[in-house]
């Protein structure tokens, strides 16, 4: 039983609600995914989603990564082109096409990823960011053309190309062609080779399935977020095919890197100032003069 979760939140949530509060009160709080202790939201927000107990890295999208990543929370959102929302004109339990609907609803985000151009202590750069809370961000069109527009913009731009990757794997709603997303951005990632640019993976909870298979491994730079899921096909299926138990902390960050899979793992707070030396190291080029570089708009001064 834990504690917390089951006794002191239950608790919390009848005291709110006896004393009018209602959804209000409990908005302020989060109870962490990993631990279940309560964080003040403002302070969980500041914190990138990290909790200050566990130290778990809770998943983030878009709106959260892109602010904390550039100079001063500035980016330019880079526009993607309209494309066909349901080419199988596919169907399960519910059309493919209310699926989508239903995900740009609660995420407010057109599709599972994103891509933005900005600076890292001083240096233009563009980032693409898959979102795991949209279809789990899986690898569809769409998110094949955000990477490949990316890795243009990129090469336009003479920039350093970094991928967040977050995803349970292709997209079955679209069958072969999502599949086929898997050598396109595989040659979008060559693209980058020929013109001399860097292309960086930050791998976070979790990667899998044919995102793992394809552009998520074929960095310059392998970094990962520490506790996430690395590989192709989750645990319990390896389990279940091998018939036998995994080691201790298989396929997550740590034992990927232990194990030569990753460069490095590097906590979401220093993450930018990692990324901002592998660029000057990638790219020959000099570091910023103190003083001149914007801070992370959410962290203060000092």
């Amino acid at each position: 039983m834990n504690w917390m979760r089951d006794y002191v939140r239950p608790t919390l949530r009848s005291v709110f609600k006896r004393s009018g509060g209602g959804d209000t009160e409990e908005a302020k709080w989060h109870s962490c995914d990993n631990c279940g202790q309560m964080i003040y939201r403002k302070d969980f927000v500041t914190a990138q989603h990290v909790c200050s107990h566990c130290d778990h890295h809770h998943r983030i999208g878009p709106d959260e990564r892109f602010p904390a990543l550039f100079d001063g929370g500035n980016f330019q959102m880079i526009s993607m082109p309209k494309g066909i929302d349901d080419p199988l004109k596919f169907r399960d339990k519910k059309k493919y096409a209310d699926r989508l609907k239903d995900n740009r609803s609660k995420t407010k985000q057109p599709e599972a990823m994103s891509a933005a151009v900005g600076k890292i202590s001083g240096h233009t750069c563009v980032a693409a960011v898959q979102n795991f809370a949209f279809m789990a961000g899986s690898l569809g069109v769409a998110a094949g053309d955000t990477f490949l527009i990316g890795a243009q913009r990129a090469i336009a731009e003479n920039a350093p190309y970094i991928i967040f990757t977050a995803a349970g794997g292709a997209r079955m709603q679209e069958g072969i062609l999502s599949l086929m997303q898997m050598p396109r951005t595989t040659v979008a990632v060559e693209m980058l080779r020929e013109a001399g640019l860097p292309y960086i993976v930050v791998l976070t909870d979790p990667t899998t399935g044919g995102v793992t298979a394809s552009y998520a491994m074929l960095g310059d730079i392998q970094i990962a977020e520490p506790g996430a899921l690395i590989g192709f096909a989750g645990p319990r299926v390896i389990e279940d095919t091998i018939r036998e138990k995994l080691p201790d902390g298989f396929q997550r960050a740590e034992y990927l890197f232990e194990h030569g899979m990753v460069d490095m793992v590097v906590h979401r707070h220093e993450l930018r100032d990692a990324l901002a030396g592998i660029i000057m190291l990638l790219t020959n080029q000099p570091a910023p003069t103190p003083g001149n570089v914007p801070l992370l708009a959410s962290q203060p001064a000092g």
